[in-house]
């Protein structure tokens, strides 16, 4: 079986029932990871957990060291990343609570690394992204969602967006225009990054409150916080049920 690792973002700093059998502290070329590598079993299954703002929450969404959290998963043999996103909803049925799987990115980020192939090159190097999410490892996630009887959206566009402020109404609306369906601010450049490393990497996207102009009222974390609360619990769920299935 391939090695596995998950991604937690937002409302997924620890994972209930993850069996913890060690912790890893890596140095890589690029600083430091957002924290140590937890090791464990869930599901029956070894996997690493990377906490992406660090196990207290500390760690914006422009100031994560991705190419070190990259780096680190792939030094330690990983194949496969899920990752865990707290999003916002534009698209109607993108309702607070849901679960999306996302199939496409735009990025809208500003003054982020966002690749491994700078320095010391012999020749320049391109990815291909046009498929910017591991199309296989996005079907094991909905068919396992299926199977469980665990309601998801299986497709969807993520807008990027730099952070940590969340976005006005007009930009939201322009992200519509542009065909966005979801707003969030840490699948990028992480997905790119993933892709370099040759990384089988897939989001699991929790829709944690309306996008801005979409809801009523403020945008309130106490509100994005209960809603993540809901979302995160059919995550869980939804890792046990995909994990046995990623050989």
């Amino acid at each position: 079986m391939s090695k596995i690792a998950i991604i937690g973002g937002t409302g997924l700093t620890s994972i209930n029932g993850l069996e913890i059998t060690g912790r890893e502290i890596v140095q890589t070329p690029f600083g430091e990871p957002s924290g140590p590598l937890v090791q464990g079993i869930l599901a029956g299954h070894n996997v690493y957990f990377l906490p992406r703002h660090g196990a207290g929450h500390t760690i914006p969404p422009h100031k994560i060291n991705y190419r070190a959290n990259i780096w680190a998963l792939k030094e330690a043999g990983v194949e496969q990343v899920i990752s865990i996103n707290a999003v916002g909803g534009i698209r109607k049925d993108m309702q607070p609570g849901s679960l999306v799987i996302p199939d496409q990115i735009i990025d809208y980020t500003i003054s982020r690394t966002n690749t491994f192939f700078e320095e010391g090159l012999k020749q320049v190097v391109h990815i291909d992204f046009t498929e910017p999410f591991c199309e296989s490892l996005r079907k094991l996630i909905i068919k396992a969602a299926e199977t469980h009887s665990i309601a998801i959206i299986g497709d969807g566009t993520y807008a990027a967006t730099q952070g940590p402020r969340l976005e006005t109404a007009a930009e939201v609306n322009r992200l519509e225009k542009d065909g966005c369906h979801l707003i969030g601010m840490t699948c990028m450049p992480e997905a790119a990054l993933a892709r370099e490393k040759d990384l089988c990497y897939a989001s699991i996207s929790v829709v944690a409150n309306l996008a801005a102009g979409r809801g009523e009222g403020a945008l309130t974390m106490e509100v994005i916080e209960k809603n993540l609360n809901s979302g995160i619990d059919r995550v869980r769920q939804l890792l046990e049920a995909v994990i046995p299935s990623l050989d």
